[in-house]
């Protein structure tokens, strides 16, 4: 088989028969399947079945009833269950032009690339699908940071953050590969030096459904480029700096609502102690929390342990204040720069560390997940 097109779908029923037809218009001459790995919490893997039923290629699914790593990690899936050793990756939405898929297999077909990257910043790309001019801004801005703390990975590749890519899947190490949120392409790209060429195409505006870009995808990515360009405690440092920050923010409002600043800090201290712990369940550790055990048991061992600073940091902030005549918020920020590192070494050892096991066993990878259907004409 010359190439497996593996598009990762969540909710997106409305899309899959246009999708279908599209590549199915486009790939005439190429020997090729198309494999769909869905996370859908909707009829999407009913409809999925349904065109593979009266469609003349191979259509696969594989449906995940536990997603893990998100996009990414539907992505590495896809790479391990592919027949073809040429991985074309693209959105279920779309906006990625089924019709540009030629075009990639013939730049590939030049023999001097491992990945083509279909951009949309490259000379005769565009971003037009993009829905307004904040998000082509973020886009950009993203971009830009992503270039600039991977200088010589991202040499040649204007658009790290595509999802609309062609691989040669032997040239990627997939157990090196560490899935979260939606930026595979700017993983596999950062874990070694890539040949890429590039191809332009225009993102389209999406044919059915709502965008799945949040909030939360955005925090997901600012971790996942700081543990790919610094490691694991500076992700752990850009969850502790929003924690610290709204620790100070919330200890200010009440403060300045006639609260005691003692209390104020408890009060702040508990809710970011929460807060933080989700943060780190699934942003920092996420593909640590598997080994470690139940998340009620990791949320004990972090509760108490950050208590157990804060009784011992609080108390430094009126020392701090009377002694020293530092205003409270200022102590308060110095006491948790002081308890970073211990909170960091605590969690790793302790908090997310594999549960020991009574004995070993080897585990032979089964010939068909659960929840998988292959489906073929």
């Amino acid at each position: 088989m010359d190439l497996s097109v593996i598009v990762p779908t969540f909710n997106e029923g409305g899309n899959v028969a246009e999708l279908v037809r599209r590549i199915g218009a486009a790939l005439h001459d190429v020997d090729f399947e198309v494999v769909f790995v869905d996370d859908s919490t909707d009829d999407t893997p009913a409809t999925i079945q349904a065109v593979a039923a009266a469609t003349e290629f191979p259509v696969r699914l594989i449906h995940r009833d536990e997603p893990e790593g998100g996009l990414s990690g539907a992505v590495l899936e896809g790479f391990r269950n592919a027949q073809a050793r040429w991985c074309l990756v693209m959105d279920g939405d779309l906006q990625h032009p089924p019709e540009d898929i030629p075009r990639m297999l013939d730049r590939a077909a030049l023999g001097d690339v491992d990945i083509v990257v279909a951009s949309r910043y490259v000379a005769g790309g565009t971003a037009g699908g993009l829905a307004g001019a904040t998000r082509t801004a973020v886009s950009r801005t993203s971009t830009l940071l992503t270039k600039a703390m991977f200088p010589r990975k991202l040499h040649g590749c204007t658009d790290p953050m595509t999802g609309f890519f062609l691989v040669d899947r032997d040239t990627v190490d997939l157990d090196d590969l560490r899935p979260r949120g939606f930026k595979i392409l700017l993983e596999i790209l950062a874990r070694r030096q890539m040949r890429i060429g590039e191809i332009p195409f225009a993102f389209a505006t999406r044919f059915a459904g709502e965008s799945k870009a949040t909030f939360s995808q955005g925090m997901r990515f600012l971790t996942q480029l700081a543990m790919l360009r610094f490691g694991r405690m500076s992700a752990f440092a850009l969850v502790g700096g929003v924690g610290a920050i709204a620790n100070l923010i919330i200890m200010w409002g009440l403060v300045h609502l006639g609260m005691n600043y003692v209390s104020a800090a408890i009060i702040a201290s508990e809710v970011t102690i929460i807060g933080n712990f989700l943060l780190l369940e699934y942003l920092v550790f996420a593909d640590m929390r598997s080994e470690s055990g139940a998340m009620w048991m990791r949320f004990l061992k972090s509760f108490a342990f950050n208590n157990v600073e804060a009784v011992v940091r609080i108390p430094i902030i009126p020392l701090l204040v009377q002694g020293a005549h530092i205003p409270s918020v200022l102590a308060a920020a110095i006491t948790l720069a002081a308890a970073f590192v211990v909170r960091f070494v605590y969690h790793a050892l302790w908090v997310y560390a594999p549960k020991r096991k009574a004995t070993a066993r080897i585990v032979t990878p089964a010939v068909a997940r659960a929840g998988e259907r292959t489906l073929e004409s």
